[in-house]
């Protein structure tokens, strides 16, 4: 009940701000109509980048993938918790569309004197089996994921790197379904970001808040308990390394994603995405599969 609360509290104020200041947006995502920018544009860490409070800006990758291929489809999903396990295998599809939007906005810059931002986040993110005729064509997994994030700006050389950035957010994560397939976690998250020329690099790490009647016990066991995100823009590419580990040596289990966005015309991109392991949705945390999917870039990060 308390986690439902928190979910429900989350979008009502993501819903808000949204509603309030759609209409007010004046400013373009992005400047002279580049679809991304280097991680100091991003979160605004220098003066000549703020843009002030409550202006819609780009978190993560927004894309349509109309074919996306799995090795493997999760037709049977299970949990080390028993309530959370399908009793029945659905047939689904190899291929299905995939797609995902992704927003943030600032809602109090400076939140110590000069230090320190508070920001609100919202991806979501939904796998359709649209070429599934024989189920009419569900949507076989949608991820809801509001964040609050507080991010501090940052200036020191680290191995050739510059360091921009670093900080903490509560984040939650659900699908939103009922039993046996519903599943859901709740992580405060700490992460650093740096920056040299056409290359960014985020890192993540996040602790597990613990949760009473568990849906998905082992998790972090799968998923992991980081993420490395690597970033080169050359021109008007933009190439991107991924990749998730659990740093259990004897168990080690994670995923590794790469993403190419390509031009095509005009403003018009492609995307590319290859992915392999565990935890590319939340139902299919235990579930290891490879995934090549191709479709529409509209932003990058």
């Amino acid at each position: 009940m308390k986690e439902q609360t928190l979910h429900f509290a989350l979008l009502f104020l993501l819903q808000g701000v949204f509603l309030s200041q759609l209409s007010a947006q004046k400013q373009p995502i992005f400047k002279n109509g580049e679809t991304h920018e280097s991680m100091s544009e991003r979160w605004e860490l220098d003066s000549s980048t703020r843009r002030g409070n409550f202006l819609f800006t780009a978190y993560k990758p927004v894309y349509v993938m109309a074919g996306r291929w799995s090795s493997n489809p999760n037709e049977q999903p299970r949990s080390e918790n028993p309530n959370y396990s399908l009793p029945f295998r659905v047939d689904y599809d190899n291929h299905e569309a995939k797609f995902q939007l992704s927003f943030k906005t600032k809602i109090w810059q400076g939140i110590f004197g000069r230090h320190g931002d508070l920001w609100i986040a919202y991806t979501q993110r939904s796998h359709w089996q649209i070429y599934n005729q024989e189920l009419s064509r569900p949507f076989r997994e949608t991820n809801y994921e509001p964040e609050i994030i507080l991010n501090f700006a940052t200036n020191y050389k680290f191995l050739g790197l510059r360091g921009r950035m670093f900080g903490i957010a509560f984040n939650h994560q659900s699908n939103g379904r009922a039993l046996p397939l519903s599943r859901s976690w709740n992580r405060v998250i700490g992460h650093i970001g740096f920056e040299r020329g056409k290359w960014n690099v985020y890192l993540r790490g996040w602790y597990r808040v613990p949760d009473e009647d568990d849906e998905n016990p082992a998790a972090t066991d799968y998923i992991g308990v980081g993420e490395t995100t690597v970033i080169f823009n050359p021109g008007k590419h933009q190439l991107t390394f991924g990749s998730n580990f659990n740093f259990d040596f004897d168990t080690p289990r994670g995923s590794i994603r790469f993403d190419w966005m390509f031009p095509i015309s005009g403003n018009l991109k492609g995307y590319l995405q290859l992915s392999e392991g565990y935890g590319e949705t939340l139902v299919d945390y235990n579930h290891r599969q490879t995934t090549i999917g191709i479709g529409i870039s509209l932003i990058e990060w």
